[in-house]
């Protein structure tokens, strides 16, 4: 794996020498794949998003797929430690519970009949090899067609696991992902040159020159913060308005040193998987992977933006709150207004 894999083995380098086969398995690759019933019910306990491979016996694509995508040790070790896993044969012969209903192969003495849980998760595309991703409580559903190597892989796991499906539509993110690590050098986004301070700088420029400070709360091993920070942030229309309105500060959620902020001094984090003291206190709870924090010139938390954000979703929310229209505006009024003069705002 190309990206990923960097920042995952920050955080379970161990895990991959405990838990990875030595050799790839001809039928399963190096991913440990669950049934429904077993993936479910370690949901219970533990959620975390499904991957679902829909194949057939006489799939060559379906073949392929398990000899070089999941038998690649990245890949494989990315959703065994991140996704429960299931292999399912889209012309089955047995009766599968899936979300509480029973689906069975309704002709099964038929070659090639196809299953009823396989027209449930596919439709009448009946394509081969298909996955399926869930997420959100299993209630979120994205199905993708045809064969994935690794570079088509990776950025529909990072999307899953960093539940950047709650903000962004799968094809815009996979557009910001591919220019955060183009191919081509040369494929890259129109940047603005946006500044970016330490807090302690910001803090101190804030006595001189008061403005809003944008916390963007990032760690080195989230993938979705590392797209934003090279395509959100570096937006040509959104780093101007930065550079006018606000400090941009960037926060590594994982600093091991103390922070003194408004009076009170707040401990590093600590071991591993432990963030700064300062992100509880100024999220209050409200925290995932990346998160904005927006503060006022008096360095009031006036909001707090969990997950990862597009510049068109950015771009309107720094303006409402840069204005100071978030005083006396809903925000669905703004945001009207904003569409009809979207450089602006006004």
């Amino acid at each position: 794996m190309y990206r990923i894999i960097l920042f995952l083995s920050i955080i379970c380098s161990s895990l991959v020498a405990q838990s990875q086969p030595a050799t790839p398995n001809a039928e399963h690759g190096l991913v440990k794949w669950l049934t429904f019933e077993e993936a479910f019910e370690l949901n219970k306990k533990q959620p975390k998003p499904f991957i679902v491979d829909v194949y057939t016996d006489w799939c060559g694509w379906c073949k392929h797929m398990i000899k070089t995508t999941y038998s690649n040790p990245d890949i494989a070790n990315y959703i065994n430690t991140y996704f429960y896993p299931v292999q399912f044969d889209a012309e089955s012969k047995d009766t599968i519970e899936y979300l509480g209903t029973k689906y069975i192969n309704q002709s099964p003495e038929k070659k090639r009949s196809v299953h009823q849980l396989a027209y449930k998760l596919l439709g009448q595309n009946q394509s081969y090899p298909s996955t399926v991703f869930l997420g959100n409580n299993l209630q979120f559903t994205l199905l993708t067609s045809g064969y994935l190597d690794v570079k088509k892989i990776e950025p529909l796991l990072v999307y899953m696991v960093e539940n950047i499906f709650r903000m962004t539509s799968y094809n815009e993110f996979e557009t910001y992902y591919k220019k955060t690590y183009p191919e081509n050098p040369a494929d890259t986004l129109a940047r603005g040159n946006v500044k970016r301070y330490s807090l302690a700088e910001a803090l101190e420029l804030s006595k001189k020159q008061p403005k809003k400070i944008l916390l963007d709360i990032y760690t080195n091993w989230c993938n979705g913060c590392r797209v934003m920070n090279a395509t959100t942030f570096s937006d040509s229309l959104v780093a101007g308005y930065l550079n006018e309105k606000f400090y941009l500060v960037p926060f590594n959620a994982e600093m091991k040193e103390a922070i003194t902020f408004n009076g009170t001094t707040f401990q590093g984090a600590g071991k591993s998987g432990q963030f700064h003291e300062l992100v509880a206190g100024l999220t209050k709870g409200n925290f995932a992977l990346p998160t904005v924090v927006m503060l006022d010139e008096k360095l009031n938390v006036i909001d707090v933006l969990p997950f990862y954000m597009t510049p068109g979703i950015l771009n309107p929310v720094i303006h409402f709150y840069g204005t100071d229209s978030y005083k006396s505006v809903k925000w669905a009024d703004f945001q009207k207004e904003f569409q009809k003069n979207p450089k602006t705002g006004l």
